[in-house]
């Protein structure tokens, strides 16, 4: 009937009796007429345990012998499968990652995926047996077969990656969970099951911190239009599908290293709005949108910096034809929100730019490349392009730039990216898109404008005071970045210029995961000193709080009621950043269950039931 690919993580299989369990659900599938491949992680703790034992020998365990040790793990299940299942008579046959032809590359701990050489593996299919495949392994392509492993997650890579290569009719990922909630259930036990997610919805809500799913998993979901459906492997119920559009025709060839960006993007019908010194307290986001959405004006990116002092700085682009509401309503909020001080310096501004584009760069191959950012910024600098704001997601880049440097900027992205400005019709090329991306288009179904809520506890934030204003700055901070493999999430450069020695100088905030925010500041804080640029500032103790959902596009109220849910708790909100379908906050690491919480709530995102996560 069909081939499936079926994925079952630690806890599915974390005893004997749940490895039987398993091989039960295996045999009925096959026995309604399906071929399987079956993907698994180690059991259980394993893995922890196999990490615990090398960090007594060394406390700096060399990462070769790592991926020795830790892919023993899966050994261990897949052969206890393949017996559980030759007991209940079904012919199966355990492969690890090198036997089934997982090519890497050789980075070790952390590779991604060439390509599978597939024909071992459909000859065991065609001959009627069940494949138990190790997940999280592989193969370098080198001549000295060094055994390499995916990073975390890495099993829903291997189990997504080999559905793309054999062209499986869909792949499910078994967990402990029904399927994909609206939020973390650990968190709220009232977290609501959802039937469908888009994978540009699940590639921002995974790279959150929602652990449903790996990103890398979706990433070659979405690139290959592989169907995908998360599933409890304690009932069976239907599960949530992660939809994606009809794939470009990639090739299996450099799997996951294929190139990055798929499209180029721009909008010159834009302005912006900035609205300067503002009081650095609980509830001025919340007045300000809020007003906004009552006057029905629909804004696209919102980008709130590190504050100054007792002040901070607000900045959102909206389309040209309602500039002129947006900038009635910014200028009648403004004296309200004037801090206490009696001098004219402090007091709150609106500045209005009209000439102004958005330019991006868009493509799901970005997550986890540190290169791509920075890659821009110097095409654009380079181009002679200044950028004005920055906004990021996992699977976009947005630069605000002059509108009269827009054809530039575009030229030189789609050649620095090797984009085709031929159009979306030619299949399989990638693309020039006018007016951004299809997400942009307003929903005209029913569909809830957010899906889920994420939070995530592991970044720190590095803050540079007194950056040059001028090209060039960008792409070499970003660049340094990436060359020591530091991955950034949020950025955001301040809306506030200041004049030093006859320069503009400007601020600029980044997010980081916390494992590299001490060893960033300390490479950052020696080439400022080198370039004199300002102080470099580091603050672990932040938590991200974002809202998903495709259908926040063309729905104003959107953001000002996320905003209003953290006011109304008193939770002071740091800084902002947002995409078409993504808006995120940084609050306080104290404050951030709470936070997620109050907008779960807010968006009536609960349901009846409460879920309980098996331990």
């Amino acid at each position: 009937m069909a081939l499936i690919v079926q994925k079952y993580g630690g806890t599915s299989v974390g005893s004997v009796e749940r490895i039987q369990a398993v091989a039960q659900r295996v045999y009925k599938t096959v026995k309604a007429g399906n071929s399987l491949v079956v993907v698994v992680s180690a059991m259980g703790k394993t893995t922890d345990g196999l990490v615990k034992l090398a960090n007594e020998i060394s406390p700096n365990p060399n990462r070769r012998e790592m991926d020795m040790l830790l892919s023993t793990g899966e050994q261990v299940t897949i052969a206890l499968l393949s017996m559980a299942l030759q007991e209940l008579g079904q012919p199966a046959i355990s492969m690890t990652g090198t036997q089934v032809g997982i090519v890497t590359e050789a980075e070790h701990s952390r590779a991604r995926i060439l390509h599978i050489e597939t024909t071992r593996l459909t000859r065991h299919i065609n001959a009627g047996k069940v494949v138990v495949v190790a997940g999280f392994q592989g193969t370098s392509s080198a001549g000295e077969m060094e055994i390499t492993t995916l990073g975390r997650g890495g099993s829903d890579t291997s189990a997504v990656a080999i559905a793309a290569a054999l062209k499986a009719n869909f792949c499910e990922i078994y967990t402990d969970v029904p399927g994909i909630l609206t939020t973390d259930p650990r968190l709220v036990a009232e977290a609501q099951l959802m039937d469908d997610i888009t994978c540009d919805e699940m590639l921002e809500l995974a790279s959150l911190g929602a652990k449903v799913l790996h990103p890398r998993a979706v990433e070659i979901a979405r690139n290959y239009g592989v169907p995908l459906v998360v599933r409890s492997s304690w009932t069976d119920a239907p599960g949530t599908w992660v939809t994606s559009a009809k794939p470009q025709g990639r090739s299996l060839i450099n799997l996951e290293i294929a190139r990055p960006v798929d499209a180029v993007e721009f909008d010159t019908d834009q302005a912006k709005v900035a609205l300067l010194r503002v009081p650095d307290k609980p509830g001025v986001a919340a007045r300000l949108f809020g007003e906004i959405s009552r006057q029905k004006v629909d804004v696209d990116l919102i980008i709130q910096s590190v504050h100054e002092g007792n002040s901070n700085d607000i900045a959102f682009t909206v389309t040209t034809p309602i500039l002129k509401r947006a900038e009635a309503v910014t200028a009648a909020i403004a004296p309200a929100l004037r801090s206490q001080s009696n001098s004219k310096s402090d007091e709150a501004e609106v500045m209005v730019e009209h000439k102004i584009a958005k330019v991006s760069i868009a493509g799901a191959g970005m997550i986890g490349r540190p290169g791509v950012a920075a890659k821009m910024f110097a095409t654009l600098a380079e181009a002679g392009v200044n950028i004005q704001m920055i906004s990021t997601s996992e699977v976009k880049v947005s630069c605000v730039v002059n509108a009269t440097e827009c054809d530039r900027a575009v030229i030189a992205l789609c050649s620095a990216f090797e984009i085709e400005a031929g159009g979306a019709g030619e299949a399989g090329k990638d693309k020039l898109i006018l007016l951004s991306s299809p997400l942009l288009t307003p929903h005209s179904s029913p569909t809830p404008p957010v899906r889920g809520v994420a939070l995530d506890l592991n970044q720190a934030r590095l803050a540079i005071r007194q950056l040059p204003d001028r090209p060039g700055i960008a792409a070499k901070l970003f660049g340094l970045l990436a060359q020591h493999n530091i991955s950034v999430d949020m950025i955001i450069q301040s809306q506030r210029c200041r004049v030093i020695d006859g320069l503009p100088r400007r601020d600029i905030a980044f997010t980081v995961s916390r494992i590299d925010g001490e060893s960033a500041k300390k490479m950052l804080t020696q080439i400022a000193a080198e370039l004199g640029w300002g102080e470099v500032v580091l603050d672990s103790a932040i938590a991200k709080v974002s809202i998903v959902g495709a259908g926040m596009v063309g729905q104003p109220g959107v953001a000002a009621k996320m905003f209003e849910a953290l006011a109304e708790q008193q939770i002071n909100i740091q800084m902002i950043a947002t995409s078409e379908i993504k808006i995120s906050c940084v609050v306080a690491q104290e404050q951030g269950v709470k936070a997620l919480q109050a907008i779960h709530t807010a968006f009536g995102l609960a349901g009846s039931e409460k879920f309980v996560v098996p331990a």
